[in-house]
């Protein structure tokens, strides 16, 4: 018979370290965020145009000029489905914004589509019909051309 060996010592569990007292953490609050300002029409306008790859945007102040609008930009499409895809996506734009477009012309066509924002007229067109018709020639009246069409 093999010798016995002595019994097992039993275990003691270790008494845990005691633990060090931590300060309660202080949740703060997170502050409201300040309201955006809700965007302007010209520039709901100009990211819809910059969002679609509009070409050569130039955007005319016609104030004192005209009483249908504040403000026209024209913009050039590449091809007549470019300029009816970047005319579609102006008024989606700005319909989600809030602004509602008094009227669209041209979309059947897509040489040349207007949209009516009631202060602001956007002209979406290929670049051979917008060269045919000048339209920057007749609206972009700088300020001196002003005052010398008033001389006389």
């Amino acid at each position: 018979m093999p010798p016995k060996k002595p019994p097992a010592k039993a275990k003691r569990p270790r008494a845990a370290a005691p633990k060090a007292a931590t300060p309660k953490k202080t949740v703060r609050k997170a502050k409201p965020a300040a309201p955006k300002p809700a965007p302007t029409l010209q520039s709901v306008v100009l990211d819809a145009l910059a969002d679609m790859k509009a070409l050569d945007v130039k955007v005319i102040d016609v104030r004192g000029i005209t009483d249908i609008a504040d403000t026209m930009v024209i913009a050039s499409g590449t091809s007549d489905r470019h300029v009816r895809s970047v005319a579609q996506r102006v008024v989606e734009k700005t319909k989600a914004a809030g602004f509602r477009p008094q009227g669209v012309e041209g979309q059947q066509d897509s040489d040349w589509v207007l949209i009516d924002l009631s202060d602001l007229i956007v002209h979406v067109m290929l670049p051979r019909v917008r060269d045919f018709y000048g339209l920057e020639k007749l609206w972009d009246m700088t300020a001196t051309r002003r005052v010398a069409g008033a001389g006389t």
